[in-house]
């Protein structure tokens, strides 16, 4: 399409960009009034144009006086397409039927060239949104109605195209009231059942329909106008969509067209995605131009290990304590690259969504936009799924160290994964601990907050189960036991260098730092309060005290070792 030729109005058009959209919309339609009362043999004064677009007179004009009809018709024509994209409305959300050039062409029975020269001869039309997101020209039922009852040779050649007359908009009213009283049948089957006996489009007569409703509300066909769904319906209508409901069966459920259900469930989706609670752990790297071609790049299928039978958490729930740690044999692991590279993507995603979702306007949603956030944050909950998994074991092991308290092994066990889940959350891969370290330390602490002082047995078979099923959940070093050994010594070293003798014996028994590498000599907190002549819960809190002052002197290597 060619551009604006009159200079005035070319920048009569740029200064519209900055002006608020009530005032765009107003000269939107000052100026497709303007355009149909041109005359392409006239003269017209630049003057009387900017003053019928804009109510205003201006002081200098920057071209020549006036411009002919002709030419002032196709720059009017051109201005009203591209100043009706800077604000171009929902054609779903509009009072009467909107026809794309495709639509308007089939109805018609011309071809789309024939679209654009009735263009050229007055046919007004203006840029919308359609439900497939894309912003393209549309005609309104109002703009081709005064576009055939003005050149009546063109509407008698546009088959199965004719303005519906007074008399036949009331018969429909008619027959769906009729319907309505007599069949109980939803808004949208009466709609249907109209259409298909008057020969017009679904569209047409709901349009109808709602004109009436709106003009006599308290004559309305459905006992009333339609109105907007009230909170507690789009809450339901979106949630049998989540179960699998069709549109069709929306439609008729909640006597809407296709383009409104599908409106209603984007913009819900959307609230949900602006609604949603969502923290990351940040990276420098994030925000550079090509972290999205570094970090995605490798299809995430590639980065998750299979798990033969999906444990989970919730799993500990289904069965009995035996049967929850033998299944856990069957969890995935990670290596120290793998779990780096999760946790890198995991937040990521994240970032992306939290990042993009501000761009997101509930008058104006993409469905593609929407679509691509949901998606971000299904690939971080698989991320997240399998980091959990691959670290159940993990938490087995802690739960078993502060055996002895007021709760069984199963609620330690329990707990234990609530905080594991919690520390994903919080867990910053870039410093470079593995997560089991961290997971370890915020475990122990939601322990000693959590579990209550006063003492009770566990029970036998869980611990028996325990006893039978520990070895298979130890994980082993690929270092030598030598080497192991030697550092253990080092560790120990550390220890005694750095802490009280309080400390010294909490940390060396509780973690089994004494005795062999195959058969450590372990206590639990109970055993360490009576040697010390403390409380269980004493012991717990000195042991914290103790580790917060190891994890800040350790190196990585030693803290994991000893939290091993």
């Amino acid at each position: 399409m060619r551009q604006i030729q009159s200079e005035s109005l070319a920048q009569l058009l740029m200064q519209l960009r900055f002006a608020p959209q009530r005032k765009r919309r107003q000269q939107l339609n000052n100026a497709e009034k303007l355009l149909s009362i041109i005359k392409t043999d006239q003269e017209y004064p630049f003057e009387f144009v900017v003053f019928k677009i804009t109510s205003y007179r201006p002081k200098r004009l920057l071209e020549w006086d006036s411009i002919s009809g002709d030419e002032l018709i196709e720059d009017l024509r051109i201005f009203i397409w591209k100043l009706s994209g800077q604000i171009a409305p929902l054609a779903s959300e509009q009072e009467e039927k909107i026809y794309r050039v495709e639509e308007l062409a089939k109805v018609s029975g011309v071809s789309t060239k024939t679209i654009t020269r009735w263009r050229k001869k007055g046919l007004v039309a203006r840029k919308y949104i359609f439900d497939d997101d894309k912003k393209l020209l549309g005609f309104s039922q109002s703009t081709i109605d005064k576009f055939f009852s003005e050149n009546p040779e063109l509407a008698a050649k546009a088959r199965g195209f004719s303005r519906l007359t007074n008399q036949q908009k009331k018969s429909i009213i008619q027959q769906a009231v009729k319907l309505y009283s007599k069949k109980k049948m939803s808004r949208y089957q009466i709609i249907e059942r109209i259409a298909a006996k008057t020969g017009r489009s679904h569209e047409a007569i709901r349009y109808i329909l709602i004109n009436h409703e709106n003009r006599y509300p308290h004559r309305g066909v459905f006992g009333g106008s339609a109105g907007a769904l009230s909170p507690e319906e789009t809450a339901e209508l979106y949630r049998l969509f989540k179960q699998g409901s069709g549109i069709t069966e929306l439609m008729q459920r909640f006597g809407r067209s296709r383009s409104s259900i599908y409106r209603i469930i984007k913009q819900r989706r959307a609230k949900v995605l602006l609604a949603k609670r969502i923290e990351f752990v940040d990276s420098a790297e994030f925000s550079e131009a090509v972290a999205f071609e570094r970090i995605l790049s490798e299809p995430i299928d590639s980065l998750i290990p299979a798990s033969s039978k999906g444990i989970g958490p919730s799993t500990l729930g289904k069965g009995t304590l035996s049967e929850y740690l033998e299944a856990l044999k069957d969890s995935v692991s990670l290596n120290r690259e793998s779990e780096v590279e999760l946790f890198r993507r995991y937040n990521y995603l994240k970032y992306l969504v939290f990042s993009n979702r501000s761009k997101i306007k509930l008058n104006r949603i993409s469905g593609r936009q929407i679509t691509e956030l949901e998606g971000y944050l299904s690939e971080a909950e698989k991320i997240k799924t399998t980091l959990i998994e691959a670290n159940l074991r993990l938490v087995v092991s802690i739960a078993n160290k502060h055996a002895g308290g007021g709760l069984t092994l199963q609620d330690l066990v329990s707990e234990g994964n609530f905080a594991m889940m919690r520390a994903v959350e919080k867990f910053n891969y870039s410093r470079g601990f593995r997560f089991a370290t961290y997971a370890s330390w915020a475990i122990a602490k939601d322990f000693a907050r959590r579990i209550p002082a006063e003492s009770a047995r566990l029970d036998k078979a869980a611990t028996d189960s325990m006893a039978h099923i520990q070895r298979d959940l130890r994980t082993t070093s690929a270092a030598s036991v030598v080497d192991v050994e030697r550092a253990r010594k080092s560790l120990v070293e550390a220890i005694r260098e750095e802490l009280d003798e309080r400390e010294q014996y909490i940390i060396i028994y509780h973690y089994g730092l004494t005795g062999t590498l195959i058969r450590k000599d372990k206590k639990t907190l109970q055993q360490i309060g009576k040697d010390l002549g403390l409380t269980k819960e004493r012991v717990r809190q000195l042991e914290l005290l103790a580790l917060q002052k190891l994890k800040q002197l350790l190196s990585i290597e030693e803290f994991e070792l000893l939290m091993s």
